[in-house]
């Protein structure tokens, strides 16, 4: 199987602990790890952005749960979908669904903002 290279931003690590504990993981894994922008090959060219807001939280009460996110003033990605970060996911649940989740059950804003963390653009596989 091939694997697919997406691009999007890692959270910094000297500032997930502090998000972590401002924000609990309802579910049994923690993932708090990335933004996604989208497949690497497929997308323009990554916007250039050094810092994230959480805005709002999106939870399907089945085991997908995570932070939305606000770069560059918006929360709609431009590849589609909204930014966020997968917080956490319960046993047989994957990061992938997070924007599906978003999309079918909505997300709730936080008042006055979740926090600010900074990004580090970065590309993985999938």
């Amino acid at each position: 199987m091939t694997q697919q290279l997406w691009c999007g931003w890692k959270l910094d690590r000297g500032e997930r602990a502090a998000l972590l504990a401002r924000h609990p993981p309802r579910y049994a894994r923690t993932v708090a790890d990335h933004v996604t922008f989208g497949p690497a090959e497929e997308t323009r060219a990554l916007p250039e952005a050094s810092t994230a807001r959480i805005v709002g939280r999106a939870d399907d009460g089945e085991g997908v749960e995570a932070m939305v996110v606000e770069i560059g003033g918006s929360t709609a990605r431009p590849t589609g979908g909204t930014y966020h970060v997968t917080w956490s996911l319960a046993p047989g649940r994957e990061a992938r669904e997070s924007n599906d989740v978003i999309a079918r059950c909505g997300w709730d804003g936080m008042e006055g903002g979740g926090g600010t963390f900074r990004l580090i653009a970065a590309r993985w596989p999938y």
